[in-house]
């Protein structure tokens, strides 16, 4: 997470892309690649995952092309993009997609070990106090990337930035082999993709609350569609340097450490919905102060409460899958149900967005997503139950509702 710092897909990648002379569909294309990277490949993955007995060496395994591609782009940075930066653009796009395209693929792994390793009534303090940790270092870097942003000239000054957030990829991949995965009870049998599949529809018309769920997250999906623009806009609107992205990091990270300091605690005691409700209402908060903020300093509160929203997700987006899911076994199937089918909203969102920036604007971006907050925000708030509360009451009808 502190290597991310360094290539910021909020503030680094767009400025990096925006250097480059990319137009704004490009810009939203960052954000949809890596979107849909991150959310496409999980539920077809999570089948094979739920027959392993252990995950960690799959992981371990494939994660190396997680941290790669970082290696990669900074080579670009430094050798193409003076020379073919239509080219770099193209690298940059397809390095985004292996890194989120793998990471997707492992996600439901991951998380199991996660659900196995950290009691439920633990698991937001331990994604909280990781996020802290990540987010006050990456804080302090984000000092250092306001710096070489200032005094080295681009692309290479973004070449650096690469080259920090693959030392600290390598470090991480140290930690992770260090990890001791918890014994898996039972696992499921292997059976063949399509069969897997087929278990899906009845699985979503028994269960009311985890559709309304998904309903509303996608909603969400689309209220954060403008966080790609936030930056590119600032630059433009008061005519800022590029180093000016480096602070907009740091305050980002500082909402991070915001959010992260009270919503573990939130989460652990009152259950993941409310954490993700605090999120959306962040989100909708920062929409509507880009549509609104006088100045460049005002403006700065946008990424505090974006940082805000982030940590909101990083404590409990995929965690409160886990609670739906009715037995361990089965967490894998429901991860990957909280991130597949969100795909093809992740990826329409940001690309309609950068059409429609280049078409009205990016105040007509802010506003769009801040009515899908608006939306998502009344679905959690009316529909939607704490599954961990459901399970406590044993309400098997909300369920199957």
């Amino acid at each position: 997470m502190v290597g991310l710092s360094f290539a910021s897909q909020a503030t680094i990648l767009p400025a990096f892309a925006a250097s480059l002379g990319a137009p704004n569909v490009v810009l939203g294309a960052i954000p949809a690649v890596m979107t849909l990277g991150w959310f496409l490949p999980s539920l077809f993955a999570a089948g094979h995952t739920e027959a392993l007995t252990q995950k960690l060496p799959f992981v371990l395994r494939h994660t190396v092309w997680e941290r790669a591609p970082f290696l990669v782009l900074a080579v670009a940075a430094f050798v193409a993009a003076d020379l073919a930066p239509q080219l770099v653009l193209g690298v940059l796009l397809a390095m985004l997609l292996v890194v989120t395209g793998v990471g997707g693929v492992l996600m439901p792994a991951w998380m199991d070990i996660v659900g196995r390793a950290i009691p439920v009534t633990l698991r937001g303090r331990f994604f909280a106090l990781s996020n802290l940790a990540a987010a006050g270092v990456g804080f302090a870097g984000s000092f250092l990337t306001a710096h070489v942003l200032a005094v080295v000239r681009a692309p290479a000054s973004f070449g650096v930035c690469f080259l920090c957030a693959s030392a600290c990829m390598a470090l991480s991949y140290l930690a992770l082999a260090l990890v001791r995965e918890p014994a898996a009870t039972t696992s499921s049998p292997a059976v063949a993709l399509g069969t897997y599949l087929r278990r899906i529809p009845p699985l979503l018309r028994r269960d009311a609350n985890l559709r309304w769920f998904l309903v509303a997250r996608a909603f969400v999906v689309v209220s954060t569609m403008g966080g790609g623009f936030y930056t590119v806009y600032a630059l433009r609107a008061w005519d800022a340097p590029a180093a000016e992205a480096g602070v907009f990091t740091g305050l980002l990270l500082a909402g991070q450490i915001i959010g992260n300091v009270t919503l573990g605690w939130v989460a652990d005691r009152l259950g993941h919905r409310l954490v993700i409700v605090a999120g959306v209402a962040a989100i909708v908060g920062a929409n509507v102060l880009a549509l609104g903020a006088p100045s460049l300093g005002a403006f700065g509160a946008v990424f505090l409460l974006t940082g805000v929203q982030g940590a909101a997700i990083s404590i409990s987006n995929l965690s409160v899958l886990l609670e739906f899911a009715p037995v361990p076994e089965e967490q894998p199937t429901y991860v990957g149900l909280g991130t597949t089918l969100m795909a093809p909203v992740a990826l329409g969102a940001p690309l309609t967005a950068g059409l429609l920036a280049d078409a009205l604007g990016f105040a007509a971006v802010f506003a769009l997503s801040a009515a899908a907050g608006a939306v998502a925000l009344t679905l959690l708030l009316a529909l939607v139950q704490d599954p961990r509360a459901v399970t406590a009451r044993g309400d098997t009808k909300w369920r199957q509702k």
